[in-house]
């Protein structure tokens, strides 16, 4: 004989657990499944393990998808300000860092205590180490899972195992398979917010500068953003690289500007009439670190004194740091990468419950579904919301 609920929810991360305490607090008996040991392990190494919980910023603007208009009913609907409501009534303590990031003051842990013990509350049944190897209608309605403990039914199945990122971490596409299995189409997956690699040749030339960082701006098409740029052993890094990353294409130019905030051209012209006799490479090290200075300065072939150079020199050099295009060779892939974007198609989901418009029952929260936020806590906000609205409905 079958376990039966009202409610299962197969992932035990972000989205599922929230789904799962939302269903719960309506009284709709829930179990909830993963194959892991514990739950929540992306909330527990999110944030250098501090967990960047939301953006009070998010908004539809912050998100990627086929149809940008999707995401809105359910971010409207369960904001930062109500994720922050429940982290503040658990009494943890919190700060924000730059560009509107929420992170815990203590750990990533006292999220994941806060959901258990909001499931616990919920009367929500957690099973972990559950392998799933089914999932199937039931006649008349209502959806039978097999899994290693057996099966279970219910009249609603939620799907929030989330994306292809972080295989180590027991990321898998389970969902997408699920989907395909419903006959839902499926948006092109790919990894986001992940390292830039380079072609071997400029990897070369750009080695001595490994583990060095700088402020950026990094440029696709109409697309910028403006934070760090890491120098890697295997290509470009940081936040402002994992940004444009989601909108980079393989094949794609980017164009790089380091210290943007800076002219770098006036700067130079500057330090030409204070001291003609310094060469480019240290004054233009008085902004960038003397690696990088280095780097640019014999890359433009420019040597001697500051006096002996012309305005059109010192543009080039200007150029060379601030107007810098870049082909990725590719990159580091779903081994690093932080999400995946594309994913099932939101033209079959409803966007105020996250259901499946022509199969009643069946839900698709998080990362599975083509939304990806940028990075900043963006993330975290959509399965919170996504899975808030899928816990009023299933």
């Amino acid at each position: 004989m079958a376990g039966k609920y009202d409610v299962i929810v197969l992932g035990a991360g972000a989205a599922g657990m929230m789904c799962a305490i939302r269903a719960g607090q309506r009284g709709r008996s829930v179990l909830l499944l993963d194959h892991a040991a514990a739950p929540g392990e992306k909330i527990r190494i999110s944030g250098g393990g501090r967990c960047n919980f939301t953006n009070i910023h998010a908004g539809p603007k912050n998100f990627l998808s086929a149809n940008p208009h999707f995401a809105k009913s359910a971010l409207a609907r369960f904001t930062p300000r109500d994720f922050l409501a429940m982290v503040e009534s658990h009494g943890i303590a919190w700060h924000e860092k730059t560009l509107g990031q929420l992170f815990c003051d203590n750990s990533a842990k006292d999220i994941i205590y806060m959901l258990t013990d909001q499931m616990r509350s919920a009367g929500v049944d957690l099973r972990l180490r559950t392998e799933i190897s089914t999932v199937e209608p039931v006649a008349g309605g209502g959806y039978r899972v097999s899994t290693s403990e057996g099966p279970f039914e219910a009249a609603s199945l939620v799907v929030a195992t989330g994306g292809k990122s972080i295989p180590k971490m027991g990321a898998t596409g389970f969902a997408y398979r699920i989907a395909e299995q419903f006959g839902l189409p499926l948006i092109e997956t790919r990894p986001g917010l992940v390292p830039l690699t380079l072609d071997p040749q400029l990897l070369q030339r750009l080695a001595p500068l490994s583990g060095i960082a700088a402020p950026a701006e990094i440029r696709h098409g109409k697309t910028a953003f403006r934070e760090a740029l890491l120098f890697t052993h295997r290509g470009l890094s940081g936040p402002a690289i994992l940004q444009i990353s989601s909108y980079w294409r393989e094949g794609d130019e980017i164009t790089v500007a380091i210290e943007p905030d800076v002219d770098v051209f006036v700067m130079l012209k500057a330090a030409r009439q204070a001291n003609g006799r310094q060469s480019a490479q240290t004054a233009l090290a008085e902004i960038l670190p003397k690696r990088l200075a280095q780097h640019f300065a014999e890359g433009e072939g420019i040597s001697g004194n500051m006096a002996d150079q012309g305005d059109k020199r010192l543009q080039q050099l200007a150029a060379a740091v601030q107007a810098w295009p870049v082909k990725p060779s590719g990159s580091e892939g779903y081994r690093t990468a932080e999400v995946t974007l594309g994913g099932i198609d939101t033209n079959c989901l409803d966007s105020k419950t996250m259901q499946v418009k022509t199969i009643p029952g069946l839900f698709f929260i998080g990362e599975c579904v083509d939304v990806t936020g940028w990075l900043g806590g963006y993330n975290f906000q959509w399965a919170w919301a996504s899975g808030h609205v899928a816990g009023e409905a299933a």
